[in-house]
């Protein structure tokens, strides 16, 4: 799949309903995505969630209007999809500093927001490493929550659970609780695609479980694929994975041999690694000649 026309396709259509009702879900199932792969490839191609560009075109169009008609702030507020002239209100002066009573007056400044051309340019090679492994599917032993898939909630604020998930883990007994039931030492961080409609993704954290009774809240996570590219994160804080989440998007699957399946990808934390390897992320995938 060539990720860099299907996000401009997406574009393409969120401009052409831009005014209408769609979510961020629609706009998937029109490029052939599901919802969660559709943002994570979306926001990593961008820089911008699916709904934080909606918004912020629906702002600076409103914004165009309020200085250049006499619509009033109510009709606006519904032409550009907020339920109330208050909830118009905050997010347009999030997005442009001003409120929109202040912004009918003259010379006013206020931010314009254009659509997205995405378009691929050559600034030099970047050599990303990773590494073909073939593997028989396994099973995880698994703390295991729900995230909201959409990472920019409708006021404009961020949602970044995982990492709380992460710290709440390592405060409690999880780990404890996990290696008693594993016969290895690394932690798995998996993420599994969205099913059908729904507005969250399981995440979970785990080990690989070696067929003891499952303890109460804890669950076996069936890891299926059997072809990985694995791709090592390279730093001291979190952040690398990001990084290396854009590499593999923007580097790696426009330019090899290798298709990412819509199914479990995780990161993988040994217990003893080399200098600065923060952990590895393993996507599933198969050939694209396949």
């Amino acid at each position: 799949m060539d990720y860099f026309k299907t996000i401009q396709e997406a574009i393409q259509y969120m401009e052409d309903h831009l005014l209408e009702d769609i979510s961020y879900k629609e706009v998937a199932s029109h490029v052939y995505l599901s919802a969660f792969h559709f943002q994570r490839i979306f926001s990593l191609i961008t820089d911008l969630t699916p709904g934080e560009y909606m918004r912020n075109r629906r702002l600076s169009m409103a914004g165009q209007e309020i200085t250049l008609s006499d619509s009033k702030i109510i009709d606006l507020a519904f032409k550009y999809g907020y339920e109330s002239p208050e909830s118009f209100s905050r997010a347009f002066t999030r997005f442009h500093g001003v409120s929109p009573s202040k912004a009918k007056k003259a010379d006013i400044q206020l931010n314009s927001f254009n659509r997205l051309v995405i378009k691929l340019t050559t600034e030099g090679g970047m050599i990303v490493n990773y590494r073909i492994v073939e593997r028989k599917p396994f099973r995880l032993i698994a703390k295991v929550e729900q995230f909201k898939n959409e990472s920019i909630d409708e006021s404009g604020e961020e949602i970044n659970e995982i990492p709380g998930f992460w710290e709440r883990s390592m405060k409690s007994n999880v780990f404890d609780i996990l290696k008693e039931h594993s016969s290895t030492d690394g932690l798995y961080g998996v993420c599994a695609p969205i099913s059908g409609g729904s507005d969250y993704f399981d995440y979970g954290i785990g080990m690989v479980y070696d067929g003891s009774p499952v303890p109460e809240g804890y669950h076996v996570w069936n890891v299926t694929p059997t072809m990985w590219a694995v791709f090592a994160c390279i730093g001291d804080t979190p952040a690398c994975i990001g990084e290396t989440w854009e590499k593999i998007f923007k580097e790696f699957l426009p330019g090899s041999e290798y298709q990412m399946l819509e199914d479990t990808d995780f990161e993988y934390y040994p217990a003893q690694s080399e200098d600065h390897l923060f952990c590895e992320i393993w996507i599933p995938v198969k050939k694209k000649s396949e």
